[in-house]
């Protein structure tokens, strides 16, 4: 029921990126999520940021694990290459495809169950390594496919749907990946596209682990009076950190305005944004500054949402720091994949 197609018929004057594609042909197979569900939302998101993006479906690939979230991969971009691992272990599956094939923009879709439970320890050497992808956690505090039980992002004092209430501490994705040194690091809801949509193109051009932890309440589960991740309790508790728009490499676009300011600005496809210069009070380069932040707006149940850490120096990325081939793997002749016995031999003297 996963995989039943949707319609192709589109009506002709819709609008089309620059590669001549209109947004229906980033979609994917119909949705068996239940109505409602965040989840769709995100989806619907990174429909439009990859549709704006001008991206080739052939050029991206979408990993998954296990869960609710990780049924999401197959409701975008059908002309894609795609793999759903096994529970919490899509980090490595993707580490090991980004290892290969550089050349590819890579998504991975998971949840507070499968990457802050089982699979926490593939997320953390994922983005120690600072693998070129960008990692999607669909956070709603329980356990969606297994029935509502309380995963590790729930938070303290929070009530399950059938009224037991939750003892122990949450793990914070956003924290935990700023303290591994996470170079891009945000937070978003999946009720406000306007601010998701630029945070996943922004994540997708980003040269290194890119995180952002998506709020998506579960409708069935885990929206109700006394949850922490309700579509009331989000909505009445989120702060956006920065307002912030992407806009991918082209011919320059100049401005100049006031600080306090906003003004209409017309983007290459014809579309608009309008600016705003912000209190430049928060930066979102200073990695302990933005962890005090977070910390300090969790303790009174607030999240910030946003752009909340960037770090553009690229050293640390995975292909430069291994010195990996620019050509993808399979493309390189055998002889230069296996140089030999006495290659073999010399580089194991060094171990010796």
């Amino acid at each position: 029921m996963s995989y039943i197609n949707k319609p192709k018929v589109a009506h002709p004057s819709l609008p089309t990126n620059t590669l001549g594609m209109t947004r229906r042909q980033y979609e994917g197979s119909m949705s068996t999520l239940c109505a409602g569900c965040g989840h769709d939302s995100v989806t619907a998101a990174i429909i439009e940021a990859c549709w704006g993006l001008s991206m080739r479906p052939e050029q991206l690939v979408k990993l998954s694990g296990i869960g609710c979230s990780s049924k999401t991969t197959a409701y975008f971009v059908s002309g894609s290459h795609g793999f759903n691992s096994v529970h919490g272990r899509m980090p490595s599956i993707a580490s090991g495809a980004n290892a290969a094939n550089r050349r590819l923009t890579y998504v991975g879709v998971s949840g507070d169950g499968d990457s802050l439970s089982i699979g926490i320890g593939q997320l953390v050497h994922a983005i120690r390594r600072n693998v070129n992808m960008l990692y999607l956690i669909e956070n709603n505090g329980v356990y969606g496919l297994t029935k509502g039980q309380f995963s590790a992002s729930a938070d303290i004092g929070t009530k399950a749907k059938r009224g037991d209430v939750n003892s122990s501490p949450p793990i914070d994705p956003v924290l935990l990946a700023l303290t591994l040194g996470a170079t891009f690091v945000a937070r978003s809801f999946s009720g406000d596209k306007a601010q998701l949509v630029p945070l996943i193109q922004a994540g997708l051009r980003h040269n290194g682990f890119a995180l952002i932890d998506v709020l998506s309440p579960c409708v069935t589960f885990n929206d109700h009076e006394g949850s922490t991740k309700s579509y009331t309790f989000t909505r009445e508790h989120y702060h956006p950190a920065v307002e912030a728009d992407f806009v991918p490499r082209a011919e320059e676009i100049a401005v100049d305005y006031a600080a306090g300011e906003s003004i209409p600005v017309s983007l290459h496809d014809g579309s608009r944004v309008i600016l705003r210069k912000l209190d430049p009070t928060y930066d979102p380069t200073d990695r302990s500054a933005a962890y005090s932040y977070i910390e300090t707006k969790l303790k009174k149940n607030e999240y910030v949402t946003g752009l909340i850490h960037i770090d553009e120096t690229d050293s640390t990325e995975f292909h430069n720091l291994n010195r990996t081939a620019q050509a993808p793997l399979n493309g390189i002749p055998y002889e230069k994949l296996s140089p030999g016995s006495a290659a073999l031999d010399k580089l194991m003297a060094r171990y010796r």
